[in-house]
Formats: C-alpha cells, sequence, structure tokens
C-alpha cells in the first residue's frame, strides 16, 4: 500500500479506492459490500477458506478489474494469461454475473501479505485464496 499512488494514473477510480482503503480498517468490517461509487466502484468483503492450488479454478471478467487485499493473513494467487489457456472455460461466460471459469492449472503463483495488493485486468486469469486456513480479505471491483 505504500506505493499505491504509483497505479492511480492507471485508472481514474483508483484513486478513490486506495484513499478509502486506507483510511478505514477493512479487516475489522463484516463480510458483504461496501459501495463507494454505484456499481463503477465498491469492495467486497469476504471471509475465506483458502484453498490448495490445485482445487482453485482460474476466473476471468470482462467489466471489471479487481484489486485484491489480503487483510488478516498471507494468500497465494495462480495467475496466466487468458490468451495462453489451452482449454475452453468450464461454462459460457455469465455475462451478468461477468466471470467465467476454467479448470486449468495457473502458470505461475506469488504470495501476498497484508498491507499489500495485486491488480487483476481483464486478460489475466487469475487463482485466488490459496493457501491454507481462513483468511479476510477485501476485493475491490473497478469498473473499466
Amino acid at each position: 500500500m505504500d506505493d499505491a499512488a504509483r497505479y492511480e494514473a492507471l485508472h481514474p477510480r483508483f484513486r478513490q479506492l486506495f484513499e478509502y482503503v486506507r483510511s478505514h480498517n477493512l479487516g475489522q468490517c463484516p463480510p458483504g459490500r461496501i459501495t463507494l461509487d454505484g456499481d463503477d466502484l465498491y469492495i467486497n468483503i469476504a471471509h475465506a477458506d483458502l484453498k490448495h492450488a490445485e482445487e482453485q479454478k482460474l476466473e476471468v471478467h470482462r467489466r471489471y478489474i479487481d484489486v485484491h487485499f489480503p487483510l488478516s493473513g498471507e494468500e497465494v494467487c495462480g495467475l496466466s494469461r487468458l490468451a495462453d489457456l489451452t482449454v475452453e472455460s468450464d461454462a459460457p461466460f455469465d455475462a451478468e454475473g461477468d466471470f467465467a471459469l476454467y479448470s486449468a492449472p495457473a502458470d505461475n503463483y506469488f504470495t501476498v501479505r497484508p498491507g499489500q495488493f495485486y491488480v487483476v485486468w481483464p486478460e489475466d486469469a487469475h487463482a485466488p485464496i490459496i493457501g491454507s486456513g481462513k483468511l479476510v480479505k477485501a476485493i475491490a471491483k473497478v469498473r473499466l
């Protein structure tokens, strides 16, 4: 989060998002949605059971950028370029829910800890909430 200002130029709603995250203790929020700008910018607070990498599917979105903030512990995320996937999605893209799932292992995995975040663009197939135990996290949805 110390370097979040560098990301603010990438999207006009990023500044509002990062200012909100810096000024609120999201780890104390109950699960659910925090609306910042209608459906254009909101945060989902999740209390998740972490999964093994082989159990977690890759997901993609078209209308939103995801910004993930682990709050209570570390999280591993798998990442592949959507263009590099050689399998079809498990089901047709769900336009209403803005997602498709892929049963394929990720090409790369990285670890994120509280105080850090990662940005997932529509061309990124990602498999979040990997690890063991439970995790409180915030997932911001930023409309393109």
